[in-house]
């Protein structure tokens, strides 16, 4: 699938069908399109695979009549996905008139304030990095509304299902912290080749400005790692907290149940016993008795609980 667009009065705007435009963005490219693309614009194979490898990590290469980037940007978020948040790459070529940018899947690349003021392909390059940034840390941000969510639900759960969610959290933010600090490598690279790839000053307060917000991007994907790390085991110890609880009240419920039964027990064995059981309180008598155990089974446990309380105190 290709999409094309040009620069019209500072915004990047799509082409009518059949005209041609600036900007080129081939959205999970065919057989046919790559051949389009190795032998119309002579990109290297190598680094065409590369930008739709998921694993590819961002990098910086100068060709005779282009420049190409990889970066890292967080994959759109489907509830098929299980709370994980995947990472894919994208490349962009940028030659002297036209700017070609591959994709996996389709996403709105041209959107937000970020594209209001746009002046050259290579301005549009570096807006694109930083709408990445900026995609990141809506990501970040989503992941830490779920993070939060969970922890409600592990109070009272008592199965590991929510434990094992946030478990994939934690994975999800090892992968975009890796693609975050692989973005930044990038854009420290693209700020020592400014000579050579013709900066203007405002080309090079936009990087400033996108640089900084990498490390912003970076630093709260460390926060939130961190913190989720070093409270999965305290989480883990909630959920086995309340299955203890759970099974201590079934091992009281149980042994109530076994005193009454007890006592009727004995009173139903082939055996003789001191009571005539042709009385007519004799029901009455054994129901009593087993209701009188019951009661002193749960006073002595309330008692023995009372005092565990209060020798922690």
């Amino acid at each position: 699938m290709v999409k094309r667009y040009q620069i019209v009065d500072g915004k990047v705007v799509e082409t009518e069908e059949g005209q041609q435009g600036q900007i080129i963005v081939y959205i999970n490219p065919d057989e046919t399109e790559k051949k389009h693309l190795l032998e119309d614009y002579k990109l290297d194979e190598h680094t065409l695979n590369s930008t739709l490898d998921p694993d590819e990590i961002s990098r910086l290469e100068f060709e005779p009549d282009h420049v190409a980037m990889i970066f890292k940007r967080p994959k759109n978020y489907s509830s098929k996905d299980h709370f994980l948040f995947k990472v894919a790459s994208m490349g962009v070529f940028l030659f002297k008139d036209r700017l070609i940018v591959l994709l996996t899947d389709d996403i709105q690349l041209f959107t937000g304030k970020l594209f209001l003021r746009v002046t050259s392909l290579l301005d549009v390059t570096m807006r694109l990095i930083g709408r990445t940034i900026y995609h990141f840390m809506e990501h970040l941000k989503a992941i830490n509304m779920i993070t939060d969510s969970l922890e409600q639900k592990i109070n009272t759960a008592m199965e590991n299902k929510y434990l094992l969610n946030l478990f994939t959290l934690t994975k999800s933010l090892v992968y975009y912290l890796a693609a975050i600090n692989s973005n930044s490598i990038l854009i420290e690279k693209i700020k020592n080749s400014a000579a050579k790839l013709a900066m203007t000053p405002e080309n090079l307060e936009l990087l400033d400005d996108v640089t900084i917000e990498s490390k912003q991007c970076a630093r709260q994907a460390e926060i939130y790692s961190s913190i989720l790390a070093s409270m999965m085991d305290a989480r883990a110890s909630i959920v086995n907290n309340n299955i203890n609880v759970l099974m201590k009240t079934l091992n009281i419920i149980m042994i109530g149940l076994m005193v009454p039964t007890l006592v009727f027990a004995v009173f139903s064995i082939n055996v003789e016993i001191p009571l005539d059981e042709r009385s007519p309180f004799y029901f009455w008598l054994v129901t009593g008795l087993a209701m009188i155990s019951t009661l002193a089974f749960l006073f002595l446990w309330k008692r023995k609980s009372d005092r565990h309380v209060h020798s922690r105190s």
